[in-house]
Parts: C-alpha cells; structure tokens; sequence
C-alpha cells in the first residue's frame, strides 16, 4: 500500500511535471509568433561621428609615413646643400610643397573631425610676381611653412601609436573603442589648431580682407557694365535718333516748314524721354537727394515708388559717412524691389538706427516669407557687399512669413574716420 500509494504520487508528480513543461513550451511558443517574427535590425555601436574618428585615426599611419618622407627629403637635402647654389632655392620649393601637404591635413581635420580650422593666408602674390629672389625670401621666412614642417615630424611617431590602438581596440577591446578614439582625436584637433591653423587673428583678418577686396571688385565691375549697358541702350540711342531728327528737320525749314515744325516737337519729346533716363541712371548710382537731404528723405523717396504700402522710420543723431550711407540706401532699395516683386505683401517697414558705432537696418513685410540667401539670389550678392565693408545681413523669413531682414553696417562719421565694430 506505500509501495502502490509511492507509486501513485511518483507517477502524478511526473505527470504534473511533464504537463508544466508542456505548458512553458506552449506559451513561449506563443509569445514568439511560432518563431516567424522578424528580428530587429542589426545596428552597430557607434554612431557616424565616432566612425569618422576611428577612420581618421587609421589613416593617421599613411599620412605620416608620407608626410615625413616628404618632409625629410627636401629638409635634410636643402640642409647639406645650403651652401650651394640650390639648397636654398630646394628649401624654398620644400616649404611650398609643405604648405600643399598642410591644405589637405586640414581638409581631413575638416571633413572627419569635424573641425573648422581656415586656411592661412597665401604666399604675397606682389612678391612672387617681382622676381625670383623676392619668392624665395618670402617662401623661406613663411611661417607657416615651417609649422608645417614640424607638424609632418611629430605625426610619425603619433601615427603609428594611434593607428596600432585604434586597430586593437577594434578588435579586442571594442567598449573602449568610442572613448579612446575620442581623446585621439582630440589631441589631433589640438595639433591641428596649434600648428596648421592661421598662426594670428591679423592673419586671418588679412584673408578676410582679400576676400572682400575681390568681392569689391567685382561689384564695382558690374555696376560699371550696368551703367554702360544702360547709357548705350537707353540715353544714347535717344540722342543718336534725336540728332537725326534734327538734321532731317533742317533739311526740310524752307521746303516744308509744317513737317518740319512736326520733327522739332518730336525731337522735343525725344529729348525729354532722354533726360528721364538719365535722372533714373543717375539715381541708380547715387541719388541727389541722398547727397542733399541724407538717408530720412531719399528712403522715403524710394518707399514711395514701391508698389506695397511702406513706414519709414529713420533715427539718426547725424549723417554717417558718405560710403555708409550709400550702401545703406541701396540696401534697403534693392531689399523694398524684392517686397514689390516677390513678396506679395499688403504692407512693409523700414527702420534705420545707430546702436553705439553701428547703423541697422531692419526692413520687415507681412508677405509669403521663404527668402533666402542661399547661392545665386540677390539676398546672397547683397550679403557679399555688406560683408566686403564688415557689415552683417540676417534673414528671418519662414515659410508663409512674415520676413524680417536685418543688416548691420560700421557707422563711420562724415569726416571719414571709421571707428570699431561696438555693441
């Protein structure tokens, strides 16, 4: 009876064991869809930053071992033949070419570090172009140059100990992979930043002003074959058909005095069209009113030609420079043809003030918004020239408006002192 009743209770516990795992196996089945449910995608640890960091780190080796051959060669053959003929003409050629090796460091620093190192400064150009010996000199006394040099020195030794961690973290060590690819790097920002970068503020205000010198330039040329093209194709040819009116019209005083009379009275209204255009050609170069009243009046004067409902709001102590103020007006008439053509504006202001030793312009409108000075509008060409005077241009405009354009000019008095940018 124990024996039989042992029995009974091993065979119900088995039973009720067997019935659990059953049981368990059913409802995993269950819950993973019969083990038909799609896995989620495989996704790697790191993310785009962190790869680009651990790429420009295993290129550190290539780039150095190039770089420091290239170094080494002109350097020690420039060196040991110095007191020759062409070891110094041999440095010179080596310095450039270490400016070159330079460019494309920063380029990488730019695209895989992410960091926004300029350019320096180019060699003079006027010295290049005065001779031989002058480029030389300057070549040999280039800053920038000699950092080169010495950056493609110390890389080898870095390369190699960041190109040999970087792959054995990656295989054995992959944790610790994003962290130590971040403080890599961060020592190469740093040698970027301290030897290929511009070496001064003066210098990269220098490429700065070369660059908006350019811009100069090239505006002042446009603006000459503008008015060109205008006195040729308006002004005249009126004249050209005005003096030959006039030479048909004496040709014709004693045969027929009437059609004659009809050609002086046609040359008549010739001669005033002509002069229309050239009071508008003249004001698209330098308005009189703005020479005799200031910006309050000639703006005004503008607001009024525009074909949307304009404020005009000008408060200024006293006139600025003449320079000023003419890029100032002609900021905000090309900004009032764009409200008229492009905006679809029921109405537009206009405010001009000076904030310490800076003269703003906001020009706002309530039409469909969307500009922008993306490449090849007008917004951009207008933003290059108030760049080329150390000026700055803003753009508010979201789509369906409004848009509120803001421009910020260096307030020079009339004497033609220009005085530093303030807040």
């Amino acid at each position: 009876m124990t024996a039989s009743s042992a029995a009974k209770s091993t065979s119900s516990n088995t039973g009720t064991i067997r019935g659990d795992e059953k049981y368990t196996n059913t409802s995993y089945s269950d819950d993973s869809d019969g083990g038909n449910a799609p896995l989620p995608p495989a996704r790697f640890a790191f993310g785009t930053r962190t790869w680009k960091e651990v790429a420009h780190l295993l290129l550190n080796l290539p780039e150095a071992l190039l770089g420091f051959v290239y170094v080494s060669l002109w350097l020690y053959a420039g060196v040991l033949t110095s007191v020759t003929v062409i070891g110094l003409p041999l440095l010179a050629l080596g310095l450039t070419g270490a400016r070159a090796l330079g460019r494309v460091e920063r380029r990488r620093a730019r695209a895989l570090l992410g960091l926004p190192v300029e350019e320096p400064s180019p060699l003079s150009r006027q010295r290049r172009s005065h001779g031989f010996f002058p480029w030389m000199w300057s070549a040999l006394k280039d800053p920038v140059g000699w950092r080169t040099t010495l950056y493609g020195f110390i890389r080898l030794p870095w390369g190699v100990l960041t190109f040999a961690l970087t792959l054995c973290l990656f295989f054995v060590g992959w944790p610790f992979l994003g962290f130590a690819a971040r403080g890599m790097t961060n020592l190469d920002r740093a040698m970027v930043r301290g030897l290929l970068s511009p070496s001064s503020e003066l210098e990269r205000r220098i490429a700065e002003l070369e660059q908006d010198r350019g811009v100069v330039v090239d505006t002042a040329a446009a603006d000459l074959r503008r008015i060109e093209r205008d006195l040729h194709d308006g002004a005249q040819a009126r004249l050209v058909a005005l003096a030959m009116g006039l030479g048909l019209a004496k040709e014709k005083v004693l045969e027929d005095p009437e059609a004659a009379a009809r050609m002086v009275d046609e040359a008549h209204g010739e001669v005033k069209l002509a002069l229309q255009e050239l009071r508008d050609l003249a004001r698209g170069i330098h308005p009189a009113v703005l020479t005799d009243r200031g910006l309050d009046a000639a703006l005004s004067s503008v607001a009024a030609r525009c074909t949307v409902p304009v404020s005009v709001s000008v408060d200024l102590g006293e006139r600025p420079a003449p320079a000023i103020e003419g890029i100032a007006y002609f900021t905000v008439s090309e900004l009032l043809q764009n409200v008229s053509k492009h905006s679809r504006a029921r109405r537009a202001e206009v405010e001009l003030w000076r904030k310490g030793r800076r003269l703003l312009i906001q020009v706002r409108d309530d039409g469909q918004g969307g500009a922008s000075t993306a490449s090849g509008s007008g917004l951009a060409g207008l933003a290059e020239r108030l760049g080329s005077v150390d000026g700055l241009f803003a753009v508010e405009s979201p789509a369906g408006g409004p848009t509120v354009i803001t421009a910020e000019l260096p307030w020079r008095d009339r004497s033609g002192e220009p005085s530093g940018r303030q807040g």
